[in-house]
């Protein structure tokens, strides 16, 4: 969620012939789209200890009319009194501002790396600053804006500002230093992961499976979901894979015990997790069942 939530702070405008800039809905198709706005994602009632809470697993980007909740969202709304999402967006710009310059990539890496960040049409060391995943995660949002995607209209955001124009409590699962942790390669992964990476944006070989995880997202498709590392075309080295795995699957059992905890406090929570932790072994639903929770799907409807 930090690579959604920094995007947000930091990309500004582009060129003509750059990633386009979306549109931003009139009044009349903002409120076109709330009223009639249809179930998108995955959702389970989980319970334990004489009341509910709600499991959500969102999509960072979305398209502009995604973002607003369908009846059933807004139902668990309803019935919550506390967001708790992967990360609480006013904790992280403190941070990412105080984290030291991160270390010169080898040259030609370095190179790739600007030659990507200019055909992105951004300013040259715009993003030199945050860690070198975080510039590839980047990079890679702006290349979904050419498939009408955005991170501004992801879940999350669309969650968030609802929790502020309410006054409801946000809660954060991690820290921006786990989160942060969780996506440094190792040393040795390091320069095969940003090939990859570099090789993907490059070649337009990202926005296919973005369009396919989004399309998977939006009708509640969980297998095709925990396929997501056979198809997604970045986890076809050992190094991607084992990355892949601590930035997603390593990351549920400590996520599913804080959510164990807020809502053993007597908390009513609606979470909102990426959908990629919906799916697998080790999904949360799955790992809070283990829990003691009844865990009820509630989206896709059957």
């Amino acid at each position: 969620m930090i690579r959604a939530l920094l995007f947000v702070f930091l990309i500004g405008s582009a060129q003509a012939a750059c990633p386009p800039v979306p549109a931003l809905p009139t009044a009349d198709q903002a409120a076109t789209w709330a009223a009639k706005a249809p179930d998108r994602g995955v959702l389970w009632r989980i319970s334990r200890g004489g009341h509910s809470s709600y499991l959500y697993g969102s999509l960072h980007v979305g398209k502009a009319d995604w973002a607003y909740p369908g009846p059933a969202l807004r139902a668990a709304w309803a019935e919550t009194e506390v967001l708790a999402v992967e990360l609480d967006p006013a904790e992280v710009g403190a941070v990412l501002a105080a984290l030291p310059k991160p270390a010169p990539l080898p040259a030609a890496l370095a190179r790739r790396l600007d030659a990507q960040t200019r055909m992105a049409c951004l300013a040259p060391g715009s993003l030199s600053a945050a860690p070198v995943m975080l510039q590839l995660s980047m990079l890679s949002l702006l290349e979904a804006r050419r498939d009408g995607f955005d991170a501004g209209f992801g879940q999350d955001v669309m969650l968030l500002a609802w929790a502020k124009s309410e006054g409801r409590p946000v809660q954060s699962l991690e820290s921006v230093q786990e989160q942060l942790q969780a996506l440094e390669p190792q040393a040795a992964e390091l320069p095969v992961i940003i090939d990859g990476a570099l090789r993907q944006l490059n070649q337009g070989q990202i926005r296919e499976p973005l369009r396919k995880l989004a399309q998977a997202w939006s009708r509640g498709d969980l297998a095709t979901l925990a396929n997501y590392p056979r198809w997604c075309a970045c986890a076809d080295s050992p190094a991607e894979r084992a990355w892949l795995q601590r930035v997603n699957d390593d990351r549920n059992g400590p996520l599913a015990e804080r959510i164990a905890a807020l809502h053993g406090a007597g908390q009513r929570l609606l979470v909102a997790v990426g959908a990629l932790h919906m799916s697998g072994p080790r999904a949360l639903p799955r790992l809070l069942a283990e829990q003691g929770f009844t865990v009820e799907p509630l989206l896709p409807s059957k």
